[in-house]
């Protein structure tokens, strides 16, 4: 294995664009590097020409394996966000999905969250024995039980709810007041008194991308950019996998984050490529600007 064995060797990896199969990509990136992995890995079988077309009934070993290197690289205090979807399969889903999350736990991951993408825009469609998917699953990863999070980065509105519901509290809403069907769970209404915000739900509203034609599959930077909020700070690093058009290292760059980017696809890579040269010529420019406003008229 490849590893670096220099602090300055391994920021040779830090915002670079890399062609190739994660698998042996990873493998040259020293352990406990990465603060946030975060990836929409190809369908079973749904594109044959992207990483030579995996069947559904082998897309989990073929996924473990990679998740091996991606615990070793991730730092103990990181987190792993997989965008994933089962793929219907003769008229059911199939289960590689579930056999994945079952074998990373043996692998020694922490399942430790499920967060669904609601596609807020998804198409219509006409199946015999379903309906159109209009969600996907953002399954979450870790290798302890404490890791970094930013809470408070992610935070929504309170809402209207809050305007009649805190207006005229009983005495069961000023005490922790417990379930009457003896669940032992209790509520303590009053403790949002005086908040204008809340800790969001698991469930993200997001439209799907619709701007890009040059990748099928472009999810809104806005996912990667929440999770980024939730699970970095200021000059971590950012890992995606299965990179495609770009979308994580453009979030990651226009968050001062540090990424690196990993496809098999040279088209891939090269529109990666171009979208973050194009956001960092725009950020050049927009500083440019904030200097020439900023300077006072003689």
């Amino acid at each position: 294995m490849l590893y670096y064995e220099s602090a300055r060797d391994k920021m040779k990896f830090l915002n670079q664009i890399l062609e190739g199969d994660c698998l042996q990509l990873c493998k040259t990136i020293p352990s406990n590097t990465v603060d946030l992995i975060i990836t929409s890995p190809p369908y079973a079988d749904a594109r044959k020409w992207h990483y030579g077309s995996i069947h559904p009934d082998n897309y989990a070993d073929w996924m473990i394996e990679r998740t091996k290197e991606f615990h070793r690289i991730l730092k103990p205090s990181g987190t792993f966000i997989l965008n994933i979807k089962e793929k219907v399969v003769d008229g059911e889903r199939h289960t590689y999905v579930m056999e994945t999350i079952l074998g990373m736990r043996k692998q020694g991951w922490l399942w430790t969250e499920e967060f669904i993408w609601h596609k807020k825009n998804c198409y219509p469609g006409k199946w015999p024995n379903r309906f159109r998917d209009a969600w996907e699953r953002c399954l979450q990863f870790n290798k302890n039980k404490k890791f970094k999070m930013f809470q408070e980065e992610v935070m929504v509105p309170m809402g209207k709810w809050a305007e009649h519901r805190l207006k005229n509290l009983g005495k069961n809403d000023v005490i922790r007041f417990e379930s009457r069907t003896e669940s032992k769970y209790g509520k303590n209404i009053a403790n949002w008194l005086g908040r204008d915000k809340a800790y969001p739900s698991n469930v993200l509203h997001l439209s799907t991308e619709c701007a890009n034609k040059n990748h099928s599959a472009v999810f809104p930077i806005a996912l990667p950019e929440w999770f980024i909020k939730l699970f970095t700070a200021k000059n971590d690093i950012v890992l995606d996998p299965f990179a495609g058009s770009g979308t994580t290292g453009v979030a990651a760059f226009l968050m001062d984050r540090h990424y690196i980017l990993m496809d098999n696809n040279v088209k891939f890579c090269e529109l990666a490529t171009e979208r973050i040269e194009r956001e960092r010529r725009n950020n050049k420019a927009d500083q440019r600007r904030t200097r020439r406003n900023s300077k006072v008229p003689a």
